[in-house]
């Protein structure tokens, strides 16, 4: 199982795209700008659309998704994309985004009865199974609009990869990874301590709100992998540096990048 990271960053800049992983090379999970640097190809195999929540910089690629791959999917007779999210961000997507105003509405085209992209809502704690038999658990999120993060295993392995969302401090998060085994964590720092403030007030992490949070790694599960996404351009050496400086880390955090395949097991 390979997660490919397509974006990770907390806004646009040369080099820099919004948060989007591919999954298999079938499941996208969140559809930030990075989703434009696949080939039409490859975007036309993409099945399946998890998102963590309604904010432009995770939803920006659907609309024009739908646009790219419409006919090559109808063509193939593939059916529709399956977004998957919260009640919430898809009645978001659908009042604001999908309406006839901003985009044309891809629920219902090119038909009705044939759509590209359908619409499937979630809910915290539950269980789905994505194509290629990989497991997947919704995870509380604590942000600004309703959001959540996704849990991920193949049905062969016992250990999870985890990836939180954008999230502030999160003890409902910790409270369940508790009684999962994990193997990796993707989770966001979005700020440096010197903004802690527009951290707190947007719900974001910054170093000093995700230490104590990482701490609890070690009753969670030696040796697991952390990754911190969703830092804004150019600050990436700066909330590195800051993470560490702190002391009594159990593991070491290390970003993410654009371009980098993680393998999940």
């Amino acid at each position: 199982m390979s997660l490919r990271v397509l974006g990770c960053s907390g806004a646009i800049a040369a080099g820099c795209k919004t948060t989007s992983f591919l999954l298999d090379e079938r499941v996208l999970i969140d559809a930030g700008t990075g989703v434009g640097d696949l080939p039409l190809d490859q975007l036309a195999r993409i099945d399946q659309v998890l998102l963590s929540h309604s904010h432009l910089d995770h939803v920006l690629s659907i609309p024009l998704l739908a646009d790219a791959v419409l006919r090559r999917r109808r063509a193939a007779q593939a059916g529709p994309i399956r977004i998957h999210g919260l009640r919430e961000t898809l009645e978001a997507l659908q009042t604001h985004l999908f309406n006839g105003v901003i985009w044309p509405d891809f629920t219902r085209l090119p038909s009705p009865e044939e759509p590209v992209l359908s619409f499937h809502p979630l809910q915290v704690g539950q269980r789905l199974e994505l194509i290629g038999g990989r497991l997947v658990e919704v995870l509380p999120a604590a942000h600004t609009v309703p959001a959540c993060g996704y849990a991920i295993r193949s049905l062969a392995e016992e250990r999870w990869s985890i990836y939180t969302g954008d999230t502030g401090p999160n003890p409902a998060l910790w409270e369940r990874l508790r009684e999962l085994p994990v193997r990796q964590l993707i989770i966001e720092a979005a700020f440096g301590d010197e903004e802690l403030d527009l951290a707190r007030v947007s719900r974001h992490h910054c170093p000093s709100t995700l230490v104590p949070e990482l701490r609890q790694l070690h009753a969670l599960r030696a040796g697991a992998e952390v990754w911190i996404t969703h830092i804004k351009p150019g600050e990436t050496q700066a909330v590195m540096a800051q993470l560490a400086a702190q002391a009594g880390l159990p593991v070491c955090p290390r970003p993410l990048q654009a371009g980098q395949t993680l393998s999940l097991g």
